[in-house]
């Protein structure tokens, strides 16, 4: 009767440290999550702080390309007040879309392309925008292996009982792959 007591006993405590190693697993993937959006929205912030200057720099050699640099800075503000990765996304998307044209417009202005401070800004965003390519891809994988893990058996018992949700990708929008129209 005792070592039926104390097998039942083992038996439970192996369970309680099963659920407790899965639990800690799925909060540590779970922050892992929170903190590789966080990156990406600490490189969105350095984006939405740069474009100004661009855009500023721009103004003085385009100052009949208003209705471009005026959907810049459309598409900045409405980047800067989305929330959460599918808001933001598509508030991104339709900024990468704005900035595609506004560079375009630096072919139509020689001295704009040659201008030292235009330059170094939009080199200065090109490496931005390669680094939150990497943020960006960096989250998804990481909410690839979270969703993944909390539907898998027996995390996915855990991870109902204490509700951990799936999280979105940041992903793309159809129209973003094609390649901007630019006319003058």
């Amino acid at each position: 009767m005792i070592w039926s007591l104390l097998a039942v006993a083992v038996f439970f405590v192996l369970i309680a440290l099963i659920v407790i190693s899965i639990y800690n697993g799925l909060v540590k993937m779970r922050e892992r999550v929170d903190a590789s959006w966080s990156d990406i929205d600490v490189q969105l912030k350095r984006r939405h702080d740069l474009i100004p200057n661009v855009v500023e720099t721009v103004k003085a050699y385009a100052t009949h390309e208003r209705e471009t640099l005026e959907g810049v800075i459309r598409a900045r503000n409405q980047a800067m007040s989305a929330a959460g990765p599918e808001d933001q996304a598509q508030a991104e998307n339709m900024l990468t879309g704005a900035l595609k044209s506004l560079f375009a417009l630096s072919e139509a202005y020689p001295d704009l392309k040659a201008n030292r401070n235009f330059l170094e800004l939009q080199d200065t965003l090109r490496n931005l925008e390669d680094q939150i390519q990497n943020a960006r891809r960096y989250y998804n994988a990481v909410v690839r292996d979270y969703n993944t893990k909390i539907r898998q058996i027996p995390a996915n018992i855990v991870a109902n009982a204490f509700r951990f949700e799936a999280r979105e990708f940041f992903e793309i929008e159809e129209g973003e792959r094609a390649v901007p129209k630019v006319s003058f």
